[in-house]
């Protein structure tokens, strides 16, 4: 059982150091794609390498479960909520704010989950929760209220990063009721499918006067790094692992992540680590431990 649980953990590791560098990525993605087109496009890439995976994989092994109509509906709201627009509300926000701002307030994700979780009887509130909540909710206003703002940030970039925080809370909360029956490769392909499906009319309105052939070869090679590591094999780790411990625990691993995405902007954009970003990530990463320690 430890073996398994350091495993788990290890795994969690990975996932949370992809993601972290993932802001970066995403900012380089937006020299090569507009924001609108990039965000349903590698939706539509993630859907396609797990969709032969997924058929692969129940050959070896039949579906236990028989799906009811009514997960079918729930996932792919999910796939829409949790990945489609989780996904356009992230490109857009990285497309006019700093790598620290929305990798601070992503880290707060944990907190609407542990609201989410606590509304649907998953987890209970306590007030030591509540009172992490809040440091964490203070460190994302010490961003916006202190002079000194990181460069390239706007509030309007850090609200649109609060949305796609907010929609993959939802993904993670009303998720874990569905992997309770599915495992994490069927509720992960069912939502890509369907959010690259609710994304394609936003594609075709974009991309009809877009030249993809003006893309070169190291847009095309981020755009499948985009598709495959951050999106498919982090939200498989982040799904089976939900089977196994409490979602705000789970969650809570995205605390590592602004320092990985700060210290990787300041190396590769060398965007600077102001005393505000400084200050919040502290209180948010100070809240989210909080929060969700047991």
């Amino acid at each position: 059982m430890k073996r398994s649980r350091a495993g788990l953990y290890a795994l969690l590791c990975l996932m949370t150091f992809i993601w972290g560098v993932n802001y970066v990525a995403a900012k380089v993605s937006l020299l090569s794609f507009p924001p609108l087109i990039f965000a349903p496009l590698r939706s539509i890439f993630a859907a396609a390498f797990l969709i032969p995976i997924y058929a692969w994989m129940r050959r070896r092994k039949p579906q236990e479960a028989p799906w009811t109509r009514r997960e079918l509906w729930t996932l792919a709201a999910l796939g829409v909520c949790g990945i489609t627009l989780n996904q356009v509300f992230f490109i857009l926000g990285m497309n006019i704010t700093s790598v620290a701002h929305a990798a601070l307030i992503i880290a707060t994700g944990p907190v609407f989950v542990l609201l989410l979780a606590a509304m649907r009887g998953q987890e209970r509130l306590t007030g030591r929760k509540a009172a992490g909540m809040a440091i964490a909710i203070s460190g994302v206003a010490a961003l916006q209220i202190m002079p000194g703002r990181a460069e390239g940030a706007s509030g309007l970039g850090d609200f649109l990063v609060f949305l796609a925080s907010f929609t993959f809370a939802l993904f993670t909360v009303f998720g874990k009721e569905t992997t309770m029956r599915h495992d994490a490769l069927t509720v992960n392909t069912v939502g890509y499918a369907s959010g690259a499906l609710a994304g394609l009319p936003l594609l075709l309105w974009q991309g009809w006067s877009f030249d993809f052939s003006a893309v070169g070869a190291g847009g095309w090679a981020m755009m499948i790094y985009m598709a495959l590591f951050p999106s498919v094999l982090c939200y498989m780790i982040f799904y089976h692992a939900l089977t196994r411990i409490d979602a705000s625990r789970v969650a809570a691993f995205s605390y590592a992540q602004p320092v990985i995405a700060s210290l990787t902007g300041l190396a590769v954009l060398s965007e600077p680590v102001t005393l505000p970003v400084g200050l919040g990530g502290l209180l948010v990463l100070s809240g989210v431990w909080l929060a969700g320690r047991k």
